[in-house]
């Protein structure tokens, strides 16, 4: 045990010598935040030909720490407050879901990206953003340099988004309750729905945020087939263990829901807690930053943002024509 916790000692200090000042610039730049910021640094750090002593440390955070941050994240989640999310905002969460997943499949196809790669961007797009790929990364086994490419894709979209929806809305004549439900289901990271919403109305950035919890929990059962999915692709026979394959890390983020909403955990400890996890997820990030060859990643050229430009004009679409459909605004 000593020599284990020796081994991932000096790696875990460089992590953290990167993720707590990414983590800081982070909460100064939220429209940024520190998850791209740890990615950044990590990958600026990757040039350094580090000794080999640290690598045991950065392999154990870049996988086990993205999966704690997932459960920790669960105290973040009221259940109540996602039920009072309207049945035509659960239907466009569903719509919307379909509409990228089958974008990412059929021009992910089109242009010869990997798998793993549409899957990051397209699960990203549709779903929350960094923390959607980083549940969904240990499912699929995507390497890091497949992670760091879809986390730097949905960032640069989630920028976009912010700047072009509110003036959309606007143009668009939408009410307040029509853009925070555009805003909700379209825009993928929380922090830029949430700049969107209030930047078009306090109203609309409330409702906004309350539709972007219903569609976060989209990662249990997202996650959940992407497991069998996977674990079917990669057996040629057809036999897995469902053991083996599934994801157990999702049943501490759903418990860590229920003991949240039940209010059981003091409010301040829940939030502490949610808090712990958003830094686990710049530490890990960190990790995988510092893993990455840049030098690969370019070999995909523009291929994974014209991806990420299908699965947001995809989604951004399908809500308003859902909405409109249904005379939502």
């Amino acid at each position: 045990m000593r020599r284990e916790k020796a081994g991932i000692l000096p790696g875990l200090t460089l992590i953290l010598a990167a993720a707590v000042p990414a983590w800081y610039l982070g909460r100064m730049l939220p429209l940024i935040g520190g998850p791209v910021l740890g990615i950044l640094l990590g990958m600026l750090l990757a040039f350094w030909q580090r000794p080999g002593i640290f690598d045991r440390g950065i392999n154990f955070v870049s996988k086990q720490g993205l999966q704690l941050a997932i459960i920790l994240l669960g105290f973040e989640m009221n259940l109540y407050h996602v039920l009072t999310v309207s049945r035509q905002s659960l239907l466009l969460v569903l719509f919307t879901l379909s509409a990228v997943f089958a974008t990412a499949m059929l021009v992910g196809c089109r242009l010869r990206l990997s798998a793993n790669i549409r899957t990051l961007i397209g699960v990203g797009t549709a779903i929350c953003g960094g923390s959607a790929i980083a549940a969904t990364a240990p499912v699929i086994k995507a390497d890091d340099r497949e992670v760091a490419y879809a986390i730097s894709t949905i960032f640069f979209f989630n920028i976009l988004a912010v700047f072009i929806f509110p003036p959309l809305g606007h143009l668009l004549q939408m009410s307040d309750q029509g853009f925070g439900i555009w805003a909700g289901t379209a825009i993928n990271d929380t922090s830029s729905v949430v700049a969107a919403g209030y930047a078009f109305g306090d109203e609309a950035g409330s409702l906004a945020t309350i539709v972007k919890l219903a569609r976060s929990l989209m990662i249990v059962p997202v996650t959940l087939a992407l497991a069998l999915l996977f674990a079917k692709k990669r057996d040629t026979g057809g036999h897995y263990r469902l053991a083996e394959v599934f994801p157990w890390f999702v049943l501490g983020f759903l418990a860590a829901s229920v003991v949240n909403t039940s209010g059981f955990v003091p409010l301040g400890v829940a939030q502490n807690l949610a808090g712990t996890g958003k830094f686990v997820i710049v530490m890990a990030l960190t990790a995988i930053g510092l893993k990455t060859d840049l030098q690969k990643m370019f070999n995909y050229g523009l291929k994974p943002i014209l991806l990420g430009l299908a699965c947001s004009v995809s989604v951004a679409l399908t809500s308003l024509s859902i909405q409109y459909i249904f005379k939502l605004w």
